[in-house]
């Protein structure tokens, strides 16, 4: 079985992801990590995403390896720990741009695709249910008010002790545009999934929110 958890920053995609995956002994997938590693890769090379043929010689020689220790996932380039640095505002700024190149996404789309043969995979992302794997049998759309996703994404910047100076308002101001740029780029744009259920998590704790996943894929699984 696949479900795609998709839905803009700040909803608790990534969390909701990896719990509902535990409860259910499915692998977890964030697919956001591959996006996040391209764009920390292309900026350490200081690769622009107009160069496309730099782009598309960089991806020949990408290698991201996902290492699971003691409950904890990281991710590793050339044997180098990034699993921190892909969260890094430089990165959370440029990723877009990254995302919607159509060299990227046919890239990594195949690399999804493999690691969903054969498995039980919660997937979470953007375009999941919609470009990835339309025909999942669970598709979960999140979504919640933009203040409190603001405040949720400042949070866990000050918790990670990462520009824990940027105060509230600029996270909310950069949320909104990239809201604005991932819901309008011609190439899989940021959009409910036909079929999707739509969770809005605003007013509801994590493990609510695990429920309601979790008792849709149950539902399913006993039609």
């Amino acid at each position: 079985m696949i479900i795609t958890i998709d839905g803009p920053s700040g909803t608790g995609k990534t969390t909701v992801a990896k719990l509902v995956a535990d409860r259910l002994h499915f692998l977890y997938f964030d697919t956001g990590a591959l996006y996040r590693a391209v764009t920390w890769l292309a900026i350490e090379r200081s690769i622009p995403a107009s160069d496309i043929p730099s782009i598309k010689d960089m991806l020949q020689h990408f290698d991201l390896q996902m290492v699971d220790e003691e409950g904890k996932r990281k991710y590793l380039l050339a044997d180098r720990d990034i699993t921190e640095e892909i969260r890094s505002i430089a990165v959370t700024e440029r990723v877009s741009a990254y995302s919607a190149m159509q060299e990227v996404r046919a890239f990594l789309l195949t690399i999804q695709r493999e690691f969903a043969l054969k498995q039980n995979v919660v997937f979470e992302g953007r375009d999941l249910g919609s470009v990835v794997f339309p025909q999942a049998e669970i598709k979960i759309f999140l979504t919640a008010d933009p203040v409190v996703r603001a405040r949720r994404r400042h949070e866990e910047l000050v918790r990670k002790e990462t520009k824990a100076t940027l105060d509230q308002q600029a996270v909310l101001e950069a949320q909104r545009k990239r809201d604005a740029y991932d819901s309008s780029r011609e190439i899989a744009p940021l959009q409910c999934p036909n079929g999707a259920f739509v969770v809005d998590t605003t007013d509801l704790t994590i493990e609510q929110v695990v429920e309601k996943v979790v008792g849709y894929a149950k539902d399913k699984v006993a039609l």
